[in-house]
């Protein structure tokens, strides 16, 4: 079989690289012959099972500052090229209206991830993308006019175009390419991080660590979150260094399961406490049941009781269950009054209310993390196009790169700009160009 030529390949047909093909389709106008490859035999798995199975678009409320990985400026600088208001208005535009939440998340009104799937994958081949699947591209190769693509194993054993066909060519030749292979985190949906080896292979460099990020942590077994398993309250998590200086916290739900904690405020704070460990083993997690007290604001309310009991006070503020484990944790007896309270005991419950340092034992990996802390920095790409600075012609976007955001939509966001930001310019550049 001849080789085939085209002139923009995505690597990649999730949500980052759907918005690329779209954009770089739509600036085309047609002219240009623009095809998405995926491995997977599916499409869209980490939009299907986002939000629960709801997907998450965006939030209403997007900074710099609810990301994390390559400088917030750099970050910045893409998210105005692609703002809330203006992916609100892509998704109308798709037949997908948004509903914003109490909790500042936007969902579809439909309430369902397939809506915005099925919006996307017909804004594709509504703008002339042919999108491929499965075809697993095994490796990409810069030449002196553009790039060819080698089709990898798994691609071969499966069918060519969406919705059947003969198989896709085992080789492509490429004007361009856009590079959306996503990082590591949830490998069954094929985010498998062999994107960052086609970028290293390309002359870019992938930052160290790469870690997952919002994902559960786990705690050692005899860590009293583990005896609670389903209780879910608002708590506050700071990571704090050695020498005690806070360097994150967040404030959110808190679930105890089984093998440590989960929930909203663990999620954000992970990729935070698991960078920090990877250069002080000794950092910790110290998380509070009482977000809104301070240790000291706890002192004096427990030296206030009088003859009131400390255990009621307690279940006033927490979950029944959680309070008496608290107590019996902090070795307060069941009926004890404030006055009788020892000082002892009062600065130990205090310390449980307020202080408990948690014994994290790691994390439960990319199987469940949500994202990839790390990835190819931003400082090796230009920004006004994504395209790389190293390889002329190479378009990087979506989890590959390193941004990783807060748990609420941040993500998303980061892949319908970078998506935009990519496919809207490269379309319009000569092979072997700089792109406009």
């Amino acid at each position: 079989m001849r080789d085939e030529r085209v002139d923009i390949a995505v690597v990649g047909a999730g949500a980052a690289g759907l918005m690329a093909a779209i954009w770089a389709g739509r600036a085309s106008n047609g002219v240009q012959r623009v095809v998405a490859l995926d491995g997977a035999k599916k499409l869209g798995a980490k939009i299907l099972v986002a939000g629960g199975g709801r997907c998450n678009v965006t939030h209403h409320a997007v900074d710099a500052s609810a990301y994390a990985g390559s400088s917030r400026n750099a970050i910045k600088k893409v998210l105005r090229r692609f703002d809330v208001p203006e992916t609100v208005a892509f998704f109308r535009e798709l037949g997908v209206d948004l509903k914003r939440e109490d909790t500042g998340k936007l969902f579809p009104v439909t309430d369902s991830a397939r809506t915005v799937l099925d919006a996307l994958l017909r804004a594709a081949r509504e703008a002339g993308v042919e999108v491929r699947h499965p075809w697993r591209v095994g490796s990409v190769e810069a030449t002196g006019d553009g790039f060819v693509l080698e089709e990898g194993a798994a691609g071969q054993r499966g069918k060519g175009a969406e919705g059947g066909g003969s198989r896709g060519p085992r080789t492509l030749i490429a004007s361009r390419v856009v590079l959306a292979s996503g990082g590591m985190s949830l490998p069954k949906t094929g985010s498998d991080g062999h994107g960052y080896g086609i970028a290293r292979s390309l002359g870019h460099s992938v930052t160290h660590p790469v870690l997952p990020s919002l994902v559960p942590l786990k705690l050692d077994e005899g860590a009293l979150p583990r005896s609670l398993s389903g209780i879910a309250t608002p708590c506050a998590l700071e990571v704090r260094a050695p020498s005690g200086k806070r360097l994150e916290r967040f404030e959110g739900p808190v679930l105890c399961t089984h093998f440590g904690v989960s929930g909203p405020a663990v999620l954000d704070v992970s990729r935070y406490l698991l960078m920090a460990r990877h250069d002080e083993p000794d950092t910790k997690l110290i998380l509070s049941w009482m977000p809104g007290e301070s240790p000291g604001s706890v002192d004096d309310a427990l030296r206030s009781l009088g003859s009131r009991s400390v255990r009621a006070w307690v279940r006033k503020h927490l979950p029944e269950r959680l309070a008496d484990a608290l107590c019996a944790h902090a070795g307060v007896d069941t009926d004890v009054t404030g006055a009788a309270l020892t000082r002892e005991a009062r600065r130990a419950l205090v310390r449980a209310l307020t202080e408990m340092d948690l014994p994290v034992t790691g994390s439960r990996g990319f199987l469940f993390a949500e994202v990839t802390a790390g990835g190819v920095p931003l400082a090796e790409l230009n920004l006004s196009t994504m395209e790389s600075r190293v390889c002329p012609g190479l378009h990087l976007v979506g989890e590959v790169c390193d941004v990783d955001g807060r748990i609420g939509g941040f993500n998303f966001q980061w892949a319908w700009a970078s998506g935009f930001v990519a496919g809207s310019s490269c379309a319009g550049a000569r092979a072997g160009a700089p792109a406009r």
